[in-house]
């Protein structure tokens, strides 16, 4: 098959999966549609949101809808690495055997991921930057596709350990989930009250979505496309010559290379997923904000002022 006829193949899966996952959960468009570009672009993704707006829900029916193997870890305080990665037991021989931890899965949801502290959160860098873990010394690779999900609750600041700028970096998307409208409340309640428990199919295999992602990998881009997305996150580094007066006013910290790459990676995919076979600005805008929500850091004064990262973000655009 071409990449044309891929890419052709692609809009049309994109499509269905969509309409597999509203069975479940409605409204939220944006949200699934980010989530989504992350998967076929090979990126991890962040959901930022108050609980109760079904982001458990979301994801294993993305995973399902997906066809990929889904584990859920709920972060606390007292969660160890190896309840993450796994450990070595004695087993009835007296050898060492290593029992695979909830780490081993294609999708992993590191729910309220902000609730445990650095030493665990580490646990998950190496996995999500090397898709591979080190325990005991011995290097074990994870299926792919791999791609960790994880949530924070924006409200409740007490007993959680905010992520390191480092780890936030590694994420391609922060995506911000507000609540739904009041139509969508209201066939939210009417769906889940009732008895009535929609079936998800698996439309796609692992071996599927590692295609896609290597398909969106070949899709070419042009030099004036590379050369804006590289502008636009070089104007958020307040010390650059290129930052806006906003920047150097509002900003103590600006994005780095890997935001460049991700807004391309991320730019390929919403063309390809929108039946284009090469992205153009509009493609780098559309997925702008979720790629350098969290890799802006504010200033005291941006705070006080009230200025949100997204409304810095659209002024740069």
């Amino acid at each position: 098959m071409s990449d044309v006829a891929a890419i052709d193949h692609l809009v049309k899966k994109h499509q269905e999966l969509k309409k597999e996952i509203s069975k479940v959960i409605i409204g939220q468009d944006q949200v699934i549609d980010e989530i989504l570009i992350s998967v076929f672009s090979g990126g991890h993704a962040l959901l930022v949101g108050v609980p109760g707006l079904a982001k458990t829900l979301m994801v294993n029916t993305i995973s399902q809808a997906l066809g990929l193997h889904f584990k859920r870890i709920q972060f606390t305080p007292d969660l160890m690495p190896s309840d993450i990665l796994g450990s070595e037991i004695l087993d009835e021989n007296r050898a060492f055997k290593f029992l695979k931890g909830p780490i081993f899965s294609n999708i992993l949801l590191a729910d309220e991921i902000n609730r445990t502290p650095p030493k665990t959160q580490a646990a998950l860098l190496e996995a999500m930057q090397e898709k591979s873990v080190t325990v005991a010394g011995h290097n074990y690779t994870l299926d792919a596709p791999y791609f960790v999900l994880a949530t924070q609750n924006p409200i409740e600041q007490e007993g959680t350990y905010p992520l390191p700028e480092a780890q936030l970096d590694r994420f391609m998307f922060s995506i911000n989930l507000q609540y739904p409208s009041f139509q969508e409340e209201v066939d939210v309640v009417k769906a889940t009250t009732g008895d009535h428990k929609p079936v998800v199919n698996a439309l796609f295999t692992a071996q599927e979505i590692v295609d896609f992602q290597q398909l969106v990998r070949r899709i070419p881009v042009a030099d004036n496309v590379i050369e804006y997305a590289v502008t636009l996150v070089g104007k958020t580094r307040p010390k650059s010559d290129a930052a806006p007066e906003i920047v150097k006013e509002y900003l103590d910290w600006g994005a780095g290379p890997r935001a460049s790459q991700n807004l391309i990676l991320a730019a390929k995919t919403h063309a390809a997923v929108n039946g284009k076979y090469s992205p153009d600005i509009e493609d780098v805008k559309a997925v702008a904000t979720g790629i350098l929500r969290h890799r802006i850091i504010k200033n005291y004064k941006a705070e006080a002022e009230g200025h949100t990262e997204e409304s810095i973000i659209n002024q740069l655009l």
